[in-house]
């Protein structure tokens, strides 16, 4: 008897049914089994009658390889899973993971629902949340690839693992709304504006209670802002010398401390849109993401139709001085400092090979001038290096000469820079900034990107030579000839060979 399309489809809505019967079953048995074995290992642990020690001997027959099933082994066999090796650990510290470990999954896989995600969508109910736990009750639900917490997810691991936080610990955020309220803007529904940060990342709590509450799904914001105090000890100098002068507002006092609304905020890639940032294809994007970190995300491969990756890199901090509103009210003057943690050593230890420091304090002291004269003050700071910190050895081991700055950068890393800046303007749009009065940087990468994202900027200023080391004129003077701003002098190729830094025998090794 010959079978018409019709009668193909209802069979195959027979078989999905019976899946799905047959998935809710295997849920029901593998929780019933975690719960059984939680229950044995309390009394397991136990302590026996006094005079005993069967409480220490007690013992509970494990699963293959001493683990507990977890819902997430509803999972089928083919969506990529191998067996767990067997633990050689004492039975209190044998992990609590489920037997077969989900290495990925596939779309329409049974168990796969992922939460519908409009991104774009200028209501957030429509947007919808970005999920990307791996929880039990998540991890079918989830819309995005990655992790919380950005490199510090991995923490979030050993964690788990060593048993210093609960699996199925549930955030409590209760008292943690953001100290202000920011947008939203007209640039948040616009897919094309934020591809790096999810715009509704400080209100996940409270606009997707339900989805929370109601169908058990973890989620967890990707943004905070609170309020705080910025004390550095430049910034007493600042205030000695009259560079700032208190006000009890913004500088608060004679040692040169700071109220400052901080913002925090982890990454979040849309990543059609990131691709169309770079002017690559997506393809592309996730295959080169894939290979480069060593195979950590399969689903960048496996699951085309997840389109939001959280990626395992730092985030940036937002610090406004003076009233949040004024940085997107165009008629208030707008000092910005967009800056990149070049390294560890000059931005907190304040080595003088470069201006990092320098230009970072600069920025905050023209930034709470601003806030102070009724306009609004903002530094941002990214978290990523863009160079090899050996290079500083190849360069004291020669010469050290401006015209061989780029060269010796190059020859280890491969770029000049890899501090990519085409996604730093979405914290820009994200903020409400629509045009920038004074940009306190001399970066032509960081204005090319910022104007090609339709920001203006009306004026750009230098760091003062007052304020800058005398062994960093080698990076100074290399990047004003290859493009940074500047109002004085250019130097040519020729003239670059007589800047020259501290040389590795000027050094006590």
């Amino acid at each position: 008897m010959a079978f018409g399309l019709e009668d193909v489809k209802e069979a195959l809505k027979v078989i999905t049914l019976g899946q799905t019967k047959l998935l809710s079953a295997v849920e029901s048995v593998s929780q019933r089994v975690a719960e059984l074995e939680k229950a044995q290992e309390e009394d397991r642990r136990r302590p026996g009658p006094a005079g005993t020690d069967d409480g220490l001997k007690r013992t509970v027959t494990p699963l293959a390889g001493g683990i507990t099933p977890s819902p997430s082994t509803v999972l089928p066999a083919e969506a990529g899973t191998q067996s767990a090796p067997v633990s050689s650990a004492s039975p209190e510290l044998k992990s609590s993971f489920s037997s077969r470990v989900v290495l990925t999954t596939y779309p329409k896989q049974i168990g796969i629902k992922p939460l519908p995600l409009d991104w774009g969508a200028a209501d957030p109910l429509q947007r919808g949340p970005v999920a990307v736990s791996r929880s039990p009750s998540t991890i079918g639900r989830r819309n995005a690839i990655g992790a919380h917490g950005g490199s510090y997810s991995i923490y979030y691991a050993l964690a788990l693992a060593s048993r210093e936080l609960k699996a199925d610990h549930k955030p409590d955020f209760t008292n943690t709304e953001p100290a202000v309220n920011i947008g939203p803007f007209p640039q948040w529904g616009d897919k094309k504006k934020i591809v790096a940060m999810d715009p509704w990342g400080h209100m996940v709590p409270w606009l997707f209670r339900d989805v929370i509450e109601k169908e058990n799904v973890d989620l967890r914001p990707t943004i905070a802002i609170t309020k705080a105090h910025m004390k550095l000890p430049e910034l007493e100098d600042s205030v000695k010398s009259g560079r700032l002068v208190p006000d009890g507002k913004v500088c608060l006092n004679n040692q040169g401390e700071l109220s400052v609304t901080k913002f925090a905020v982890e990454p979040v890639w849309y990543l059609p849109g990131v691709a169309e940032r770079f002017g690559i294809d997506e393809g592309t994007l996730r295959r080169s993401l894939f290979e480069h970190t060593g195979g950590m995300y399969p689903e960048l491969i496996t699951r085309s139709d997840i389109k939001v990756f959280l990626p395992p890199i730092g985030g940036l901090t937002v610090y406004c001085f003076g009233d949040p509103a004024k940085m997107s009210d165009p008629s208030k003057r707008l000092s910005l400092r967009i800056h990149d943690e070049k390294c560890n050593g000059s931005d907190v230890f304040c080595s003088d090979i470069c201006t990092c420091r320098p230009y970072l304090i600069f920025g905050i002291e023209e930034a709470v001038k601003e806030a102070q004269n009724g306009g609004s003050g903002v530094v941002i700071y990214f978290r990523k290096e863009g160079r090899a910190l050996v290079v500083y050895n190849a360069r004291k081991r020669g010469e050290d000469r401006a015209s061989d700055y780029f060269k010796r950068t190059e020859n280890i890393a491969g770029v000049k820079d890899m501090r990519f800046q085409a996604l730093m303007p979405d914290i820009l749009h994200w903020l409400g900034i629509t045009k920038i009065d004074r940009m306190l940087s001399m970066s032509n990468m960081k204005h090319d990107a910022i104007v090609g994202q339709g920001i203006p900027i009306h004026e750009r200023v230098e760091l003062p030579e007052s304020w800058i080391p005398a062994d960093s004129r080698v990076e100074i003077d290399a990047k004003i000839n290859a493009g940074y701003f500047t109002t004085g002098h250019r130097m040519t190729e020729e003239e670059l060979k007589s800047v020259q830094g501290r040389i590795w025998e000027d050094i006590d090794h």
